[in-house]
């Protein structure tokens, strides 16, 4: 198999074939999926401090890699069902927040867009 995205996204698809899963795996219920896995990873960082947050321990680190995992594999197979290439999205969005939040106006100022509006 390629270590590629459009590789991950073949092999989740055969996966989910395989098992005659399609029918579960409806944008919906893969959006519902991804929010539940991306709960569990935050989960891991609850009550930490920023400085812990860097440095996880071991067993928690692989704990935390396989959350992350979990949460990539809802997010594509949600792009494969929707027909969405997730990496020109991804640029497409970048490009935007560029736009959106230019570095010379904004560097180390965390606000939301609408925010930065009220200074002009």
């Amino acid at each position: 198999m390629s270590d590629s995205l459009e590789g991950l996204r073949r092999r989740l698809a055969e996966f989910a074939r395989e098992r005659d899963w399609e029918q579960f795996h409806s944008p919906k219920n893969l959006a519902m999926a991804l929010i539940a896995e991306a709960a569990e990873l935050v989960e891991h960082f609850q009550w930490l401090t920023e400085a812990q947050s860097e440095r996880l321990p071991e067993a928690k680190r692989e704990a935390v890699r396989l959350e992350i995992a979990d949460v990539l594999i809802y997010l594509v197979r949600i792009a494969d069902r929707l027909g969405i290439d997730p990496i020109a999205a991804a640029r497409d969005k970048i490009a935007l927040n560029e736009r959106r939040y230019p570095a010379d106006r904004v560097r180390g100022d965390a606000r939301r867009a609408a925010e930065y509006e009220d200074d002009a």
